[in-house]
């Protein structure tokens, strides 16, 4: 295996390991979008479980080495990725985690449809970035 493929498979054990202790320890699912939301507008009562949550996310990518990760796509690129990310998270109710990780363990239909609808995005986004194709004439 190589060492992104460690670092891959650690990452989602984590994801998996965090989500699991989220909803054992406090009774809530671990919807990033949702949790983000409801700390900044202080909706749903205490805070602190949701910054706390918020900054065990980000601790192990700094502790790892963000400085270690080359962006070959420059930071105008990322920060409108982000906000169509931000803005799917609207549309579809919900993020790759609350909809991919917890809601299908939960077997919810509606976040197994969503999760699909991320993966099938995802894989023609890839598609058409990396082999410059045409899907449509317009």
């Amino acid at each position: 295996m190589t060492p992104d493929l460690w670092a891959s498979l650690c990452g989602g054990l984590l994801i998996g390991a965090g989500a699991a202790t989220l909803l054992l320890l406090n009774g809530r699912i671990a919807g990033i979008s949702g949790i983000l939301d409801n700390a900044v507008h202080g909706i749903s009562g205490a805070q602190g479980w949701r910054f706390a949550f918020l900054l065990g996310l980000v601790a192990p990518a700094a502790t790892y080495g963000l400085g270690a990760i080359r962006f070959t796509q420059g930071v105008p690129v990322l920060a409108v990725a982000g906000l169509l990310v931000g803005f799917g998270t609207r549309m579809g109710a919900g993020c790759t985690s609350g909809h991919g990780v917890c809601g299908i363990a939960n077997w919810s239909v509606r976040s197994m449809l969503a999760t699909l609808t991320f993966m099938v995005s995802a894989a023609l986004v890839v598609f058409v970035v990396r082999h410059g194709a045409i899907l449509w004439p317009f």
